[in-house]
């Protein structure tokens, strides 16, 4: 752990500032736009109408043996793992520099291709389900089709919720469209929306951008930090009516597949394709609230350490230990991450180490246009990629492990399964980050020898925590409501969206923070409202990954193995029962609610050290 690193006073560097060093490895992918745009050329056929005739040849020939169907799937599982690839280059080097012609031109040409092909392959599904159930039956059990079994039977799994071929089509052909809020979303937020500065106390301006916003909110300038939270939120309230709009629209294309597929519930519809049942939402929203004491109790603490009348929401990201500082570099966080992952094997720690140290896994600085924030991605014919905007605080590092284990769970699922079970299900991707972020918490926990090290540690895992499980939870319980007044004919306002959010935030802080206005439009900047019932599997992740971790490093082999073989599962499983064979059940709400009890004993843990 190095010494402090202060907040950056240059501004933000233009992306051919960027050493070669410090960027992903996308030659990797594709050598050169002129590679892409020849490969686009031989499975995108962009001139052709159809584009995949090939798919058509199967139409009446599928139903003649379980060898032509398999023939059409494995045709539908190389055109589909092609323009994944050819997609993951065009959005990571979009992503550069969200602004840049080429970049946006190629992402949105691929963009328009993956619908394409959504559209011409949108028959099979309904022809398939429409066959005679007992030859169907018999086809799905046939040897031949012996690796595409669960692949099947996931379709079968879809049948009252599959339209006529006619009706799948159509669908198809709109799905481009309906992504329009959305795609107008990131490119107002990544691009298009620019901050005031942001004033320190001593009346110096400082540049405002997203990376750098989470940075001055762990300040311990309150001046600088009122001002980044306020000139930020309020940059996003003198659009409240375009965000609103675009959120309801949002909104409005899930109730549209909802109502398409029949299906009862928005929430319904984004679950039940893998066979989560609605009741796993309700009861992490019900298992959260009723620990929200906790969370109150943190609060109150965090007020009285830090001398305060009033306690703000831009309170509540700076440590409570000042005089210790934990920031680290690139490098130094890189060794300490492959260090904490030491008990899932050598095989393990070498791949990551590759990725983080050699392969140039990771796009690790923030550059101009950027786009905001950080993620793991990649194909099946690629290594991981990591976008980041790291400045080196300790929770730039978490951040990075966290990116980490989505990117190592991808390499091992893609490693050992073929391509249409390579990809985990949603409801799991957030177990492996999370797993990741304890691992480098303890790590550094059984690394330090002062109170006040231990004690900045544990104020990190509750802001974790808190950030994670309890404020995902609030976003799920927000998402939850704005698409049930969807449902409900209910108009979307933005004075109805910013009384409802203010509502929560006042529910699950508690009395000892004030809300301020400024914070009523935050639900304008959350990207994760775009995702279709994202947000709640944060916190079924966190809670998932802590009674893993300590399955794992309490027991020996066989824990270990087990952990590795959920990784390495992909979608071989419903992920309910992928997260079985690593040793817990997400249908019960007991790692819900064992998360909050660490974290009110974490609390009084925190307590006892500050005293």
């Amino acid at each position: 752990m190095a010494a402090h690193i202060s907040i950056p006073e240059a501004k933000t560097q233009e992306r051919c500032a960027i050493a070669k060093q410090d960027q992903w490895n996308v030659e990797a992918l594709y050598s050169s736009w002129q590679a892409w745009e020849e490969d686009l050329l031989k499975w995108g056929r962009e001139s052709s109408s159809p584009h995949w005739p090939e798919l058509n040849a199967f139409k009446e020939s599928w139903k003649k043996s379980s060898e032509d169907l398999k023939k059409l799937i494995d045709i539908c599982c190389e055109i589909d793992r092609q323009l994944s690839k050819l997609h993951t280059y065009a959005h990571l080097r979009h992503d550069e520099d969200v602004s840049e012609e080429v970049a946006k031109k190629a992402y949105s040409r691929i963009t328009a291709l993956l619908y394409a092909f959504a559209q011409e392959a949108a028959w099979i599904e309904p022809e398939l389900l429409a066959y005679p159930e007992e030859k169907l039956d018999a086809l799905i059990h046939s040897k031949p089709l012996d690796s595409y079994r669960f692949y099947l039977e996931k379709m079968v799994w879809m049948k009252k919720h599959t339209l006529p071929a006619e009706q799948e089509e159509l669908l198809a052909m709109a799905g481009k469209s309906l992504e329009t809020a959305s795609q107008a979303f990131g490119a107002f937020n990544n691009a298009d929306l620019k901050f005031p500065p942001a004033v320190d106390s001593q009346g110096q301006q400082k540049e405002l951008t997203h990376g750098k916003y989470q940075l001055y909110l762990r300040s311990p300038d309150r001046a600088l930090r009122e001002s980044a939270f306020k000139n930020l939120h309020r940059s996003f309230l003198s659009y409240e009516n375009t965000l609103c709009e675009l959120l309801s629209g949002q909104v409005q294309c899930h109730l549209f597949g909802m109502k398409s597929r029949k299906f009862a519930s928005c929430v319904e519809a984004a679950l039940f394709p893998h066979q989560i049942d609605v009741s796993v939402y309700h009861s992490l929203i019900q298992a959260v609230k009723t620990h929200l004491p906790a969370l109150h109790r943190y609060m109150n603490l965090r007020k009285k350490m830090m001398g305060l009348d009033q306690l703000h929401l831009y309170d509540l990201h700076v440590p409570l230990v000042k005089q210790v500082d934990m920031g680290m570099s690139y490098e130094e966080a890189s060794k300490l991450i492959i260090e904490s992952v030491a008990v899932l094997g050598k095989d393990y720690q070498n791949s990551l180490t590759q990725g983080l140290t050699k392969d140039r896994w990771v796009d690790r600085y923030e550059n101009t246009k950027k786009r905001s924030g950080a993620y793991s991605s990649g194909c099946y014919d690629s290594m991981p990629y990591i976008l980041m905007n790291y400045h080196g605080t300790l929770n730039d590092a978490l951040t990075l492990t966290h990116e980490s284990g989505h990117s190592m769970h991808s390499l091992l699922s893609r490693a050992n399964q073929p391509y249409h079970y390579s990809r985990y299900s949603i409801f799991v991707a957030e177990v492996a980050s999370t797993f990741h972020e304890e691992l480098l918490l303890r790590h550094l926990l059984n690394r330090v020898t002062s109170k006040e090290q231990k004690a900045f540690l544990i104020n990190q895992k509750l802001d974790d925590m808190r950030s994670t499980l309890l404020r995902q939870t609030m976003f799920a319980e927000f998402e939850l409501k704005i698409h049930r007044w969807a449902e409900q004919g209910i108009p979307m306002t933005p004075e109805l969206l910013k009384t409802e959010y203010r509502k929560l935030n006042q529910e699950y802080f508690g009395p000892d923070v004030l809300i301020d206005e400024e914070a009523d439009i935050e639900w304008s900047r959350i990207p994760h409202f775009y995702y279709n019932f994202y947000v709640y599997q944060y916190a079924t992740g966190i809670s998932a990954a802590h009674a893993l971790v300590d399955r794992v490093v309490n027991g020996g082999d066989k824990e270990r193995e087990e952990y590795l073989t959920f990784l390495s599962s992909g979608s071989s499983k419903y992920p309910i029962d992928v997260l079985k064979l690593a040793g817990v059940d997400m249908r019960t709400p007991q790692p819900v609610e064992a998360a909050m009890r660490h974290f009110d004993a974490l609390v009084t843990q925190l307590g006892e050290l500050l005293r």
